[in-house]
């Protein structure tokens, strides 16, 4: 939108920003409803997306043994069909990768339904029977007829035409990464000591950006730096299992980042700002494709530069060449460290994958997530997408697995790889 040339008009405008202001806020958190499709003027609810989306952590990690990096694939996958699928039908916005459209008879939450339910049953087939359950109920809520056996048929057409887009993306592949115990250089830790077996996210085919290689940063501080120091004498003093300078709010804090529930809290955002079923599609399939080219970018330079968790530093400090560090052998992280190496922290990654989606799609810093966490059930309410980005850093290092300079560098390219994808997708039509 062009700014007006200042001139006599800038008093009377002067005087009503503060009125303008909060109005402001509330229109750019909650874009207008249109009329649905399917024969119907009234607007169609987002609510059969938002309950699709969270079917898909039940299916995909049915016995909780899936990591949430490789978790947040199937989150990708799913959400991005389910929008094609709407927006073929209810337009406005552009379909990922797609041309098709939809007669504008069809029913957009058929299409919805259908279009998760093909993904997740021809994926995961031994989870059929519940699906199909699910699948069954979603569809009893759409009025039987013509509009619902289109929508039906479309969706199914949008899971297909997405599952060929990611034939042979390199999920599963196998990706060795050797451990060599040379100072500076990942090597399972204690006490686990598992092997990365998640290096695939790092060679995985993006759904947005160019390659995985096409943020990665440049090379973390060298051993014998003064920044390197610092970062390891901040994580030994507030990442500690005992012994910490935290605080328990620090404490509570990184416990509570170990596994946020980023789906809840967006359908929880469009359902309370009242956004309809395209808009609502548009908010996860912008989210969850975002954080994921933010999980591969992170792995890639995991790879890439393979450096040490801080619990290998600190043991073995006496072998960096660094005099400001000394070396603590029996020092242990308050978190368990997970199994790949220290930088990009990928929470920090997707944490400003996330953010910086959510504030380009709203127009505005307000992001106003109510974020709830499986870790300890807690609940927080971030206004400001600089809030969570501060506290998804500092729980990290506080809780001992990561250094600062990984975290604080992966959130700002979580930041350029969603600003990068939304200047490329998920655009209003005629943008």
């Amino acid at each position: 939108m062009r700014r007006r040339r200042a001139g006599r008009s800038v008093t009377r405008a002067a005087a009503g920003v503060a009125a303008a202001t909060g109005l402001a806020a509330l229109v750019a958190a909650a874009p207008p409803v249109h009329a649905g499709r399917g024969g119907s003027s009234a607007p169609v609810s987002g609510a059969m997306v938002t309950e699709w989306m969270g079917a898909v952590t039940g299916t995909v990690d049915e016995e909780g043994g899936v990591t949430i990096p490789e978790e947040m694939v199937w989150h990708a996958l799913v959400s991005t069909a389910v929008y094609n699928a709407v927006v073929g039908i209810e337009g406005r916005y552009e379909p990922y990768r797609w041309s098709a459209r939809a007669p504008r008879t069809a029913s957009s939450e058929a299409a919805a339904a259908a279009a998760a339910h093909r993904v997740l049953r021809l994926s995961f087939p031994a989870a059929a029977p519940r699906l199909r359950a699910k699948y069954a109920a979603s569809l009893a809520r759409v009025p039987d007829g013509r509009a619902e056996d289109e929508g039906v048929a479309f969706g199914e057409r949008a899971a297909d035409h997405l599952l060929a887009l990611r034939a042979g993306d390199g999920r599963g592949a196998r990706v060795s990464f050797p451990a060599r115990p040379a100072p500076g250089v990942w090597r399972p830790t204690p006490p686990d000591h598992q092997a990365f077996t998640t290096a695939w996210l790092g060679r995985l085919r993006p759904m947005l950006i160019d390659s995985p290689h096409h943020f990665r940063p440049p090379a973390p501080p060298p051993l014998t730096s003064v920044r390197y120091a610092r970062d390891l004498a901040e994580v030994r003093a507030f990442g500690a299992k005992e012994g910490s300078v935290r605080t328990p709010w620090q404490t509570e804090t990184a416990r509570y980042f170990t596994n946020v529930e980023i789906q809840k809290a967006l359908g929880d955002h469009a359902a309370r700002h009242r956004f309809d079923i395209a808009d609502t599609a548009r908010l996860y399939a912008a989210a969850n494709t975002a954080q994921l080219d933010a999980v591969i970018t992170a792995w890639d330079a995991k790879l890439h530069y393979g450096t040490w968790r801080p619990v290998t530093a600190l043991r073995e400090a006496d072998r960096d060449g660094n005099p400001g560090t000394r070396p603590d052998p029996d020092w242990e992280p308050l978190l368990p460290t997970p199994p790949h190496p220290d930088y990009l922290s990928g929470h920090a990654t997707t944490g400003g994958a996330l953010t910086r989606t959510l504030t380009g799609l709203f127009g505005t810093s307000r992001i106003d997530l109510f974020l709830s966490t499986k870790s300890t059930g807690a609940t927080r309410h971030y206004r400001h997408a600089h809030e969570y980005n501060r506290d998804v850093v500092n729980a990290r290092v506080w809780g001992g697995i990561h250094t600062r300079t990984a975290d604080t560098v992966g959130n700002a390219i979580g930041q350029r790889v969603a600003a990068w994808a939304l200047e490329r997708y998920f655009r209003p039509v005629g943008r």
